[in-house]
């Protein structure tokens, strides 16, 4: 395979967009090699991924995770223009735009303040969640979490703008958000909102895609699903990350379902607050039992 080596950097001018673009392919080709759970039978996503400019959605200064010194470094569009670019098309890079609810700005340089109030999420986590949701063209889905608006582009390419509404409890990031996908010519419903509350007005949707993770499933969500209808978020779990639930919904206010991966995502502002997981319907510790023996390990629950 040809590849194309990148021009020099030169401070304050933007990359090209043949450069994204390029970006763009080598982030999916790596996605690719990830396996099940990611582009593989979902070829509609795969193209929504390569159509989609994630840099349009992402601000001209960011934190990284990857700390240095012990502190999250800011990463400056005009000044490291392809520093910029590349790291936003790292697969398993987080982009965080949004510290202690807005008291640190990116203005202010690296901090080693680490309560995260809003990112966009690495492509690999992004993909992951799209391909276990899965929605058809047409679909009605809510989506918890605008943020960026970077996913309510990729779900719009799939069930285009009058199916989808987006909902996120800060109006500033749900502004932004609209007009950055009204500058691609999409206009889904976007609502400043409380997401644990869904959005009654245009229920029952056929998913809900959440970008936010709960402690515990909001009954508004399981009242505002279709029977048969999906429910993608991630849940908070003992193990110290979250993990990604499935549910199916029976349209009476129940759902069913299971745990299809691990990642780690902020939580809705309002189940921040840690709960005992004994009240959230977890196993006890001495509920988990093990086998061991030639053939392996085998961990599992009654």
């Amino acid at each position: 395979m040809t590849t194309t080596k990148a021009a020099p950097e030169s401070p304050g001018s933007p990359p090209g967009p043949l450069d994204a673009a390029e970006l763009r392919r080598r982030c999916a080709a790596t996605i690719d090699s990830y396996g099940p759970g990611h582009f593989e039978g979902r070829p509609w996503l795969r193209q929504a991924f390569l159509d989609t400019p994630r840099e349009h959605f992402v601000p001209d200064r960011y934190w990284s995770t990857a700390r240095r010194e012990g502190r999250f470094p800011v990463l400056d569009r005009a000044e490291r223009p392809h520093a910029w670019l590349k790291r936003i098309y790292r697969p398993l890079a987080p982009l965080i735009t949004q510290i202690a609810l807005g008291e640190i700005r990116p203005e202010d340089g690296p901090t080693d303040c680490g309560d995260f109030t809003s990112s966009i999420s690495c492509p690999a986590a992004v993909v992951g969640m799209l391909h276990h949701l899965d929605p058809r063209p047409g679909d009605r889905i809510l989506e918890i979490g605008t943020g960026s608006g970077y996913n309510a582009a990729l779900l719009v390419h799939r069930v285009g703008a009058t199916a989808l509404v987006t909902v996120d409890i800060d109006a500033a990031l749900a502004d932004g958000a609209a007009s950055k996908l009204a500058q691609l010519g999409m206009t889904p419903t976007v609502v400043t909102g409380d997401g644990e509350l869904g959005y009654e007005q245009a229920a029952p949707f056929d998913g809900i895609l959440s970008t936010a993770a709960v402690r515990e499933i909001p009954q508004a969500w399981l009242r505002q699903v279709r029977p048969g209808g999906v429910i993608v978020t991630p849940v908070d779990t003992p193990f110290n990350c979250d993990g990604l639930c499935r549910l199916v919904c029976d349209g009476e206010g129940g759902a069913t379902g299971r745990m299809v991966g691990g990642l780690d995502f902020m939580k809705v502002r309002g189940q921040r607050a840690r709960r005992p997981y004994s009240e959230l319907g977890w196993p006890l510790w001495s509920d988990y039992h093990v086998t061991a023996g030639p053939g392996g390990q085998r961990i599992r629950t009654p």
